[in-house]
C-alpha cells in the first residue's frame, strides 16, 4: 500500500501519494514535449494530434492527459481556418521590436496556449455550488432530525423520571396519612378503654390436646381488623417514625408491595412471617418490613448498628391483637438470604426452640454475631421479636434487631 505524503500540484491537479505524483510528472513531461513539438494554433496541426491522441498513440497515466485532450479537441473546434503557418505568421506580426513576441505557450514565462481549456476542465471537476448547498442543506435537516429526537426521548425519560417520582410521592403520602390515622385511632382507643366484662369470640387453638382457648381481643385493635382480618399487631420504637401495625398472611410475599388496605403500595407493610403464631404462641416473632431511602418503614432500623443508639433506644414497644409487649433488645447483627442447601444459621427459620439445648444454640449463635454487646442474654422460655430488613453491604444483606420480652413494670 502506498504511503501518504502531502498534497502535490502537478499541472493544475493534485496528487497525494508518491507513485501518482511520478506518473502526473511523466505526463507532464509528454504534454510540454507536445506542445513544444506542435504548433497549436494550427488547425491542420491540431487535426493530426487530435487524431492521434484518440487512436491512443500517446499513452497518459494520470488525468493530466484527458485534460490535454480535452484542450486539444477544444482548441480544434475554435481553430482559425487561415493557412497552414498562417497562425505563427500572424503571431509574428503581432510582435514589438525585432526579436517581436514569443509564440503564446512557448515563452519561459507565458501559460500554456490553451491553459484557459484545461482551467475549464479543472472547473468541471469542481462539485457544483447547488450540490454543496443540497449536500450541506440534507446535512443540516439530518442533524436538526437527530436533534429533535434526542429532545423527545429525553423529554420522555423526563416525563417518566417525574410520573415515577410522583407516583411514589402518592404512595408514601398515602401511607403515612393511613397509618397516622390508625395510630390516633388506636391510641384513642387504647386511654379509653376498660378491662373487658366478658370474653368475645376470637381465633382458636388447640396444644398437646388441651381445650380450644378464646382469646380477647384487646380493645384498640377491634375496630382495625374491621378494615383488615389480616392485622396481628402493632410495632413501635420512640424517637423514629417506626410506628405501624403489623400483617401476617400465608403468603409473605405479599406486604411486600401491599399496604394495610391491600392497595398496591412500594412501601410494603411490615408484617410477621407466615409461620409465627401469636396464639401459641411461637418462641420468636419475625418481623419483616422494607428498608426505604425514605426512612419508611424498616428504614431507620439501621440506627442501632451503633451502640450509642441502642443505649439511648434499649426498648421497643410491640402489642400482637391479644397482648401488650415491651421488648429490651439483645442482639444486632448483619446477616444474609442463604441457599437451601448451606449449612448455616438461618435467623430467619429459628421461629420455635423444643428443648433449652436447641435454644441456647441460637442464642450462641446470635452473640457471636452480634455489633456489640448490651449485656442483655434469655433463658429457654423466653418470648423473642426479631425484626428484620435489607442491608446493601452485601447481596441478599440483612440487618436484624433481637429483643426478649420483659415483664411488664
Amino acid at each position: 500500500m502506498e504511503r501518504e505524503y502531502e498534497i502535490e500540484t502537478i499541472g493544475g491537479r493534485q496528487f497525494r501519494t508518491k507513485g501518482d505524483c511520478a506518473r502526473a510528472r511523466r505526463d507532464k513531461e509528454l504534454i510540454d514535449r507536445l506542445r513544444s513539438e506542435n504548433d497549436l494554433g494550427d488547425k491542420r496541426v491540431l487535426e493530426r494530434l487530435c487524431a492521434d491522441l484518440r487512436d491512443g498513440k500517446y499513452k497518459f497515466m494520470t488525468i493530466l492527459g484527458q485534460d490535454f485532450m480535452d484542450e486539444a479537441e477544444d482548441l480544434l473546434k475554435h481553430a482559425d481556418t487561415a493557412k497552414p503557418g498562417g497562425g505563427k505568421a500572424r503571431a509574428a506580426s503581432k510582435g514589438t521590436g525585432k526579436r517581436g513576441k514569443a509564440p503564446a505557450g512557448k515563452g519561459p514565462d507565458s501559460p500554456p496556449r490553451g491553459g484557459g481549456r484545461a482551467s475549464d476542465s479543472r472547473e468541471r471537476q469542481r462539485p457544483d455550488s447547488k450540490v454543496i448547498d443540497s449536500y450541506v442543506k440534507e446535512e443540516l435537516r439530518r442533524r436538526e432530525k437527530r436533534r429533535r429526537i434526542i429532545i423527545a426521548l429525553c423529554s420522555l425519560a423526563a416525563a417518566g423520571c417525574l410520573g415515577y417520582v410522583g407516583i411514589y410521592s402518592y404512595y408514601q403520602y398515602r401511607t403515612e396519612s393511613t397509618y397516622r390515622q390508625l395510630s390516633e385511632m388506636r391510641e384513642e382507643l387504647a386511654s379509653a378503654s376498660s378491662p373487658p366484662a366478658q370474653t368475645t369470640s376470637g381465633p382458636l387453638y388447640t396444644l398437646n390436646d388441651e381445650p380450644e382457648v378464646e382469646r380477647e381481643v384487646l380493645e384498640e385493635y377491634k375496630n382495625l381488623l374491621k378494615t383488615n382480618k389480616k392485622l396481628i399487631g402493632w410495632l413501635k420504637i420512640d424517637d423514629t417514625n417506626i410506628d405501624y401495625p403489623v400483617m401476617q398472611t400465608s403468603d409473605n410475599e405479599y406486604y411486600l408491595t401491599h399496604n394495610l388496605n391491600q392497595e398496591y403500595d412500594k412501601n410494603g407493610s411490615i408484617f410477621m412471617d407466615k409461620d409465627c403464631d401469636v396464639l401459641k404462641p411461637s418462641t420468636n416473632f419475625i418481623l419483616y418490613g422494607h428498608h426505604m431511602a425514605s426512612g419508611k418503614m424498616f428504614g431507620k432500623l439501621g440506627l442501632y448498628q451503633k451502640k450509642s443508639y441502642y443505649e439511648e433506644h434499649p426498648y421497643i414497644q410491640f402489642d400482637t391483637i391479644y397482648d401488650k409487649g415491651t421488648w429490651q433488645v439483645m442482639y444486632v447483627f448483619r446477616s444474609r438470604v442463604y441457599k437451601e442447601e448451606d449449612v448455616v444459621f438461618k435467623y430467619y427459620q429459628f421461629i420455635d426452640a423444643n428443648t433449652e439445648q436447641e435454644f441456647d444454640s441460637y442464642m450462641n449463635e446470635m452473640a457471636e454475631m452480634s455489633l456489640y454487646d448490651t449485656g442483655v442474654t434469655a433463658e429457654f422460655g423466653d418470648q423473642l421479636l426479631t425484626l428484620s430488613t435489607c442491608d446493601y453491604q452485601e447481596k441478599n444483606g440483612r440487618f436484624v434487631v433481637v429483643a426478649k420480652k420483659i415483664a411488664k413494670e
